[in-house]
């Protein structure tokens, strides 16, 4: 059931449906919904594809590319899951890029599985 979840969310992100894929996702895991915003914060590096802004509880994406990215969707939903469930924050890069890394696999298997290259 957990792998169906995580291959609907990274599916609705590809599709272009990140608000649902983030609703869904506050709900699994009993939290708010972020805000999502197309565009950078100023004197931010232009590098990063995406950040989250634990005050105002806003995902900012670099451009309307980064939207259809599962890894910077899920990157950035781990730090606002992680700064408004936990307050201890266990927010790293590391633990971040993990989160995103399991729904992609997830997704990677059930593909292949059905396209017969498992």
């Amino acid at each position: 059931m957990e792998s169906r979840f995580k291959v609907t969310i990274v599916w609705l992100i590809l599709d272009g449906k990140v608000e649902r894929a983030l609703k869904m996702l506050a709900e699994h895991y009993g939290t708010s919904v972020p805000t999502l915003k197309v565009g950078l914060p100023k004197g931010r590096k232009r590098t990063a594809a995406g950040c989250y802004n634990a005050r105002t509880r806003t995902i900012q994406v670099l451009d309307s590319d980064a939207l259809k990215n599962p890894f910077v969707i899920l990157h950035e939903f781990y730090h606002h899951l992680r700064t408004t469930v936990n307050a201890k924050h266990l927010g790293t890069e590391k633990y971040a890029n993990q989160f995103a890394k399991e729904y992609i696999q997830a997704f990677k298997t059930a593909t292949a599985a059905v396209s017969g290259n498992d």
